[in-house]
């Protein structure tokens, strides 16, 4: 079995952390000051300081922890056998049958429920 040890977070991985966020903050606050200036050059500007933001962040432990799920992830998904167009299909035409099917059930039970209480109440 790979056991891993879990990683110490230190002052620094705080600090760079605090450092992303108040750059992720400052680019939003910039993003609305400047709010004369063209909007796709806003955007543009925010998206960067948002890559900029990211890249601070991934420089610490938890950032590192992050890469390293969402690369593992990507691979998980890579395994995966997706179904064909045919099983989607035909999937979907079940599920469409079967709740059709218990649909008319719940309707009957309903129809049959009201009638007897009708008839227990004498609402005719």
């Amino acid at each position: 079995m790979n056991v891993k040890a879990e990683q110490q977070t230190t002052a620094m991985d705080t600090v760079k952390l605090m450092a992303a966020i108040a750059i992720l903050i400052g680019g939003i606050a910039a993003f609305y000051m400047f709010e004369a200036q063209s909007t796709l050059l806003r955007v543009i500007a925010l998206l960067v300081i948002t890559g900029v933001a990211t890249a601070v962040a991934l420089t610490s432990a938890q950032g590192k922890s992050l890469w390293n799920f969402a690369t593992a992830a990507r691979t998980e998904v890579r395994k995966v056998v997706w179904p064909s167009r045919q099983e989607i299909i035909q999937t979907t035409l079940i599920v469409l049958f079967v709740v059709l099917l218990v649909g008319l059930f719940l309707w009957a039970v309903d129809g049959i429920l009201g009638w007897i209480l009708r008839s227990i109440v004498g609402g005719g």
